[in-house]
């Protein structure tokens, strides 16, 4: 890794050795609130940041996301764990809880379109984007100077449909070396088996233009064109079985008229992609995201 990066990394790690953030969801009921707080006061834990969102009082889900300080976290961690696994059980609670410490791992796969993967890489080494990007993944060799310029390293792995699964066996193995956190999708355009999303799950965030489902296949700014669109956008979700039908994450647009023609389309549709790529990115990372059925919660 970059070494000025690396350094980033290691004050971000200093800085946030003792926060804490602690995700959860249950069926509303009366004490949440009053419990957790409870817990981590009885830790000394200070709260920094708390949201919190009720799809209905009565009956409904309950999700909060709250970030913490608390002395010693590092020490304190598996027993604060073992403790709220007993509040977790009395609630029906689906909790995570995190030491903002470790820094999440990041492969990033990609194919020929190189604008997102910039884009990430621009934020990465700007601090704005706090990950460790353990490697990049791609099925063409155009994005392995710009990679390998940061240090990171680079695998080049030819794939279609006819040897997708050894292709992904190549994939899952080198995911696993590098126990990555977040598997990110930068205009990676192959279709994932079923057996990669299972070994993933809630781990892989895609990025594609929004015409879907009206435009669907090849050239679909050329057939946005040809109807006359008014609005391009782009969506970015976790990755499911269902093809581009997973809980999303992020959505914008941009309005456009009779006066743009496919190239200032597609131009404006890249902007749009690689900062909605971007925000969902640093909201998994920063622990923003519950999903919920199939859709997501984001604090």
């Amino acid at each position: 890794m970059n070494s000025y990066i690396n350094d980033q990394i290691e004050v971000f790690k200093e800085r946030n050795q003792n926060r804490g953030r602690l995700l959860v969801s249950c069926p509303d009921q009366p004490g949440i609130v009053s419990t957790i707080s409870k817990f981590l006061f009885s830790h000394n834990a200070n709260i920094i940041e708390s949201s919190q969102y009720s799809t209905n009082p009565e009956g409904g889900t309950f999700f909060i996301r709250i970030e913490f300080e608390c002395p010693n976290l590092k020490d304190k961690a598996k027993e604060m764990e073992i403790q709220f696994a007993e509040i977790a059980s009395a609630f029906s609670m689906d909790w995570n809880l995190t030491h903002v410490y470790n820094v999440k791992k990041a492969a990033i796969f990609v194919s020929k379109e190189l604008h997102c993967l910039l884009e990430l890489l621009w934020e990465w080494q700007s601090g704005d984007l706090m990950a460790d990007i353990a490697l990049v993944i791609s099925n063409h060799d155009d994005a392995r100077s710009v990679v390998e310029s940061l240090d990171i390293p680079f695998y080049y792995i030819p794939a279609n449909k006819d040897i997708r699964e050894q292709v992904e066996e190549k994939q899952l193995q080198l995911l696993e070396e590098h126990d990555i956190d977040l598997i990110v999708l930068a205009r990676y355009m192959q279709i994932l088996t079923p057996k990669f999303v299972a070994a993933n799950p809630k781990k892989i965030i895609n990025i594609h233009h929004s015409f879907l489902p009206a435009f669907i296949g090849a050239r679909p700014y050329e057939r946005a064109y040809e109807r006359g669109v008014k609005l391009i956008g782009a969506t970015s979700h976790y990755v499911t079985n269902e093809l581009d039908e997973g809980p999303i994450i992020e959505q914008d647009i941009s309005r456009v008229d009779h006066r743009d023609h496919v190239d200032s389309l597609k131009k404006s549709g890249r902007s749009i992609e690689r900062s909605v790529l971007a925000r969902a990115v640093k909201w998994h990372l920063e622990d923003r995201i519950i999903v919920h059925q199939n859709k997501t919660i984001v604090f």
